[in-house]
């Protein structure tokens, strides 16, 4: 008889942090743009037969005082209360024809746009990863800017969240591998390699010419490109126009300015007395809350059991939906009237006064995680008195000027554009004069940094600015 082969059984544990339905909804609705929160709630209205809208269903009179608005809420309590009791106690009357066909109802859908976060989102929704490098992109997302770059160190960003770099360097490389090519680099010159990398690898000529000599090719030094690479003049051109076909500016599809449908999340306005104050743009959003025919039906005798579970679940999600909506409110609600406490300079006098501000800066204060304020304002806009503008542009770090006060990245990118709009065109300024007239206004940063911010304004280098 053969010798039976030694077989070995083993059984591996292993903890897995996994996100339950209701919380990722949850989530998904914080995460969401008003067009498309009222895309949810209408797709929720359709799917889940206890949810109603009663926008129209109450209508109180202008003069309703706030005593009548506390009644109102009482009594709506009480009522439910009073419904839960008789459904304990088996007491609900039968209920007709006529309630049934009163849930036939019909809602259009919205097609909102999407937005780059968004559309990210979505490419990361499918990925497969961990859940601390899915935390870490969920914080990458939310500071992407309108062309998708990074415009701060990725470890940078790490510390303030408390996110170890292993997680951060990994959600960075996972998303600059998303679509469109080019999203989540630290500037152009990165946006171009990785879009290059993307098509063609990073052995060919354009990927070196990006990688080594794009100050030349900026300044069409050609000869000197060739003779670098030991090529012929003629390669290096036909490079440079494929090189000119590549986009600065990933998500410019996604641009909300260029799109007339976007709905500011927040606006911020001055009241009658001349305060500041913001409110939510929500105000034509379906009011949810959970029909009372159905919570009676769940205590009618004759209901089979399978019903009565289906109904449960529903009212429980629809409740879970109608929380997660009110949080999400809350939450944008309590971080734009911060962004009034700590950027009244910028309301009043724009980009030039705006503080640097730390999305931990407002988590601490208002008692949540920086990634909550992270997901809470991706892909969000405020409209304000300088205009409308991502939520993000809010939170960045800056520079101490000699006087004491802060200057944000913003408002040292604002002075700079200010100074080359004064520049004489003969004479335009270069990184260096740049970087003196700053020092001069208070505000000392490196030359480098000059070179980096004139490049995110699209400004481009002085001896291609001058006239003559």
């Amino acid at each position: 008889m053969p010798a039976m082969a030694n077989v070995s059984l083993q059984h591996t544990l292993t903890q897995q942090q996994t996100l339950a339905p209701q919380m990722r909804k949850s989530l998904e609705i914080l995460q969401a743009g008003t067009l498309e929160l009222g895309q949810i709630i209408s797709q929720a209205l359709e799917t889940n037969p206890v949810l109603e809208d009663m926008t129209e269903s109450i209508s109180l009179d202008d003069g309703t005082d706030a005593g009548a608005e506390d009644s109102l809420a009482k009594l709506n309590e009480t009522d439910d209360d009073w419904r839960d009791r008789t459904i304990l106690e088996g007491k609900s009357a039968p209920w007709t024809q006529d309630d049934e066909e009163r849930r036939q109802r019909i809602y259009d859908s919205i097609v909102a746009p999407k937005t780059l976060q968004q559309h990210l989102q979505q490419q990361l929704d499918l990925a497969m990863v961990e859940p601390e490098v899915r935390e870490a992109a969920l914080a990458i997302l939310g500071n992407l800017d309108s062309r998708g770059f990074l415009d701060l160190p990725v470890d940078s960003l790490g510390s303030r969240l408390h996110i170890p770099a292993v997680h951060m360097n990994a959600a960075l490389k996972l998303i600059q591998s998303f679509d469109p090519a080019g999203v989540g680099a630290s500037g152009i010159a990165e946006s171009l390699l990785l879009q290059l990398e993307r098509d063609s690898g990073t052995n060919t000529l354009e990927y070196k010419i990006v990688r080594d000599h794009l100050e030349d090719l900026a300044r069409k030094r050609h000869p000197q490109i060739a003779k670098a690479l030991g090529t012929s003049v003629e390669r290096i051109a036909e490079a440079a126009s494929r090189i000119g076909r590549l986009t600065p500016n990933p998500g410019g599809d996604f641009d909300p300015t260029e799109n007339p449908y976007v709905l500011p999340d927040v606006i911020i306005e001055r009241n009658t007395d001349g305060h500041l104050e913001a409110r939510l743009t929500g105000e034509n959003l379906p009011n949810l809350r959970i029909n009372d025919f159905y919570k009676d039906m769940i205590g009618k005798t004759g209901l089979d059991a399978k019903a009565r579970q289906f109904l449960r679940d529903n009212i429980r999600d629809g409740r879970s939906l109608i929380r997660s909506i009110s949080l999400r409110q809350e939450t944008i609600l309590a971080i734009a009237n911060k962004l009034i406490e700590h950027q009244a300079g910028f309301f009043k006098h724009g980009a030039r006064h705006m503080r640097p501000l730390t999305m931990n800066d407002i988590a601490d204060e208002l008692g949540m995680h920086g990634t909550t304020i992270s997901r809470a304002v991706a892909g969000k806009y405020i409209l304000t008195p300088q205009g409308l503008l991502e939520m993000r542009v809010f939170f960045a770090t800056g520079y101490q000027t000699e006087d004491g006060s802060e200057v944000s990245n913003g408002g040292v990118r604002e002075a700079i554009q200010q100074l080359v709009a004064a520049e004489n065109p003969a004479k335009p300024h270069s990184d260096e004069a740049l970087m003196k007239a700053l020092a001069k206004q208070g505000i000392t940063v490196a030359r480098r940094t000059v070179a980096k911010y004139r490049e995110q304004l699209n400004i481009l280098p002085s001896h291609l600015r001058k006239t003559f």
